[in-house]
């Protein structure tokens, strides 16, 4: 028989196997599983006879109870009470104690721990007759106890009460010992269904293991017979064909052999261990790195450099890719310090199913990569430049922003701070005592507080509304002016004259609306204007918007001499801003006559 043959074989029977083995383990687990339903079922009917037992003595005891309590009528003399005491009590205990163990079990008594709802039903409705029979019962033994000589009228209201109570309770018992007695005969009928049940399905599965395990495994054996006949007589065939292969592997080792000088010769070649170790290395390699001989156990590292960082290098290449394989450049230097670079391939290889080696492909590129580093050289130079421009950027960048933050925590601290500080000291300074006083002061404080939202209001507002980059420059524009009048009761009006709807980029958008916003809140913060004019026009090429005030006006000229203060460092941000979107700024004021600020923007 083939290889291939056996193979096939061994792979059938292996099946079989593990047919036969699911069918044997079907079989146990159902067995099993039956047992376990069948056992589970058994163990929760254990108790029942228990149950009932316990609860049928019930009723005997209640009447025992009753029984003794009555004869405490007949028998005055200090002796019989006494006794009739102690039997009482005795009876009491074990009736009480079987009561709370058929509702809440009892390890002890090999009670369960539940019932089912309808006896906990009965139960409850049980419990307060036991309960009056259980607290007339021991009174009547307190009051023995305290009195062995206590008057007959002394008891008569509890024995009555015992008495009343005992008919009444054993008519709830009987029930509650027949709905025990319903129960268990319920889980017997289920145990007999199961039982049934589990009977049926094991023949189902008896009958599916034979419809489609044993017969079809005993037609597979039957084919499996013959095949092996076949495979018998394609062996011989094969044993003759092997000779001729014979022949014909003989001349290929020849032809690889011829392959293998021609690949020494003209490539850089190499075979290591896994370990590092040289197998083999080509003729070419070792004119390379002018070693004409070399023991057989060096390391291929130490071969390629006599650098030590980088053997580590490379010895570190050769572990890590051993399994996956690499390809890539590696810096190696010959024995008189001169730098060779290879593009070098490492290539997992297993002569034999129990070795494994590592193939090494190289070729030198060292011209080649010269001329790389030199170009790297001059494009780090030339990026170098682009990045010292870039952190000037940046810087510019980072300082608007701290100006921005600086700006928002002058208008807090000086705005809200002060109104917060100014609700501190007047909250403190109440006094209920005069309430003529306080009244007035709480007035105050209301405005007070009043004046505080609307700070926070616009320092909110101050951050970037979401029609900005929902909508655009214009709904933007028309929020802030609309929110700015809410806000301060000035007139803030906002004139599209070209009903300009187009959307620009992002950030030029942003420092539009952020020019617009410093402008608005100078000539409302500075200029003591009652009304703002914010206009828009645009051409095909330019966007203009001009904000006018009719406030009190200032001198351009000493403002651009403000380093710190009022007006200066807005100034600086509009600029900034402007410059950054390639626009132009201009601003023109002259005292009493209002201020005037003209942006325009390429789009």
């Amino acid at each position: 028989m083939t290889k291939n043959g056996n193979s096939l074989d061994q792979r059938t029977f292996s099946k079989l196997s593990r047919l036969y083995i699911i069918a044997l383990s079907t079989i146990a687990l159902s067995v099993v599983i039956s047992q376990f339903f069948v056992r589970n079922h058994l163990n929760t009917q254990q108790s029942d006879s228990t149950v009932i037992n316990v609860a049928g003595r019930q009723r005997m005891l209640s009447q025992k109870l009753t029984k003794d309590i009555v004869s405490l009528t007949v028998y005055a003399d200090k002796e019989n009470r006494n006794l009739l005491k102690n039997n009482i009590k005795h009876t009491l205990l074990l009736w009480e104690l079987s009561h709370n163990a058929l509702q809440k079990g009892n390890d002890s008594l090999g009670l369960p721990v539940k019932n089912s709802k309808k006896i906990d039903e009965k139960f409850v409705k049980i419990n307060p007759v036991f309960n009056k029979i259980q607290k007339a019962s021991t009174l009547i033994v307190q009051k023995i106890e305290d009195n062995l000589l206590v008057s007959k009228e002394v008891l008569n209201a509890h024995i009555k009460k015992v008495t009343q109570n005992e008919s009444v309770f054993l008519l709830m018992m009987d029930d509650i010992v027949n709905q025990y007695d319903a129960e268990a005969d319920e889980k017997v009928a289920w145990l007999r269904r199961l039982e049934l049940y589990l009977m049926i399905l094991t023949l189902l599965i008896l009958l599916g293991e034979f419809l489609f395990i044993f017969w079809p495994t005993a037609k597979s054996v039957k084919t499996i017979l013959a095949d092996l006949l076949s495979a018998e007589k394609r062996a011989k065939k094969m044993a003759f064909d092997a000779d001729e292969l014979s022949v014909a592997k003989e001349k290929s080792i020849k032809e690889l052999r011829a392959l293998s000088h021609a690949m020494d010769e003209t490539l850089l070649f190499a075979r290591i261990s896994q370990s590092g170790t040289i197998i083999h290395i080509g003729n070419k390699f070792s004119r390379l790195f002018k070693i004409s001989r070399f023991k057989q156990d060096i390391l291929f590292w130490k071969f390629l450099s006599t650098d030590k960082s980088e053997q580590l290098k490379i010895e570190g290449l050769i572990n890590k890719h051993q399994k996956t394989g690499w390809q890539g450049e590696v810096k190696a230097t010959i024995k008189s310090d001169v730098p060779v670079w290879l593009e070098m391939a490492i290539i997992p290889y297993r002569p034999t199913e129990e070795k494994s080696e590592l193939l090494i492909i190289a070729s030198e590129i060292t011209e080649r990569k010269f001329a790389q580093l030199e170009i790297e050289k001059l494009n780090k130079a030339n990026f170098d430049k682009k990045i010292s421009q870039q952190k000037i950027i940046s810087s510019k960048i980072i300082e608007n922003q701290e100006k921005e933050q600086n700006r928002i925590a002058k208008d807090v601290h000086d705005g809200i701070g002060q109104m917060l500080t100014g609700l501190k000291f007047n909250l403190e300074s109440i006094n209920l005592d005069n309430l003529e006083k306080s009244k007035e002061k709480i007035e105050h404080l209301k405005i007070l507080t009043t004046n505080i939202i609307k700070g926070v209001r616009t320092a909110t507002f101050n951050l970037a509304p979401p029609e900005l980059s929902d909508h655009g420059i214009v709904p933007a524009l028309t929020k802030l002016t609309q929110e700015l009048t809410k806000l301060t009761g000035k007139e803030i009006v906002l004139f599209n004259k070209s009903d300009f709807n187009k959307r620009l980029d992002s950030l030029v958008e942003v420092n539009i609306y952020r020019i617009t916003q410093e402008a608005i809140n100078n000539a409302i913060k500075y200029a003591d204007s009652s009304h703002i004019l914010v206009s828009l026009s645009h051409s095909a090429t330019i966007l203009s918007i001009v904000i006018d005030d009719d406030g009190k006006g200032f001198e351009p000229s000493k403002v651009k001499k403000v380093k710190n203060g009022d007006g200066g460092m807005g100034m600086t941000f509009m600029k900034e801003r402007i410059k950054y979107i390639d626009g132009r700024l201009f601003l023109t004021s002259e005292l009493g006559k209002g201020t005037r600020v003209t942006l325009n923007i390429p789009i």
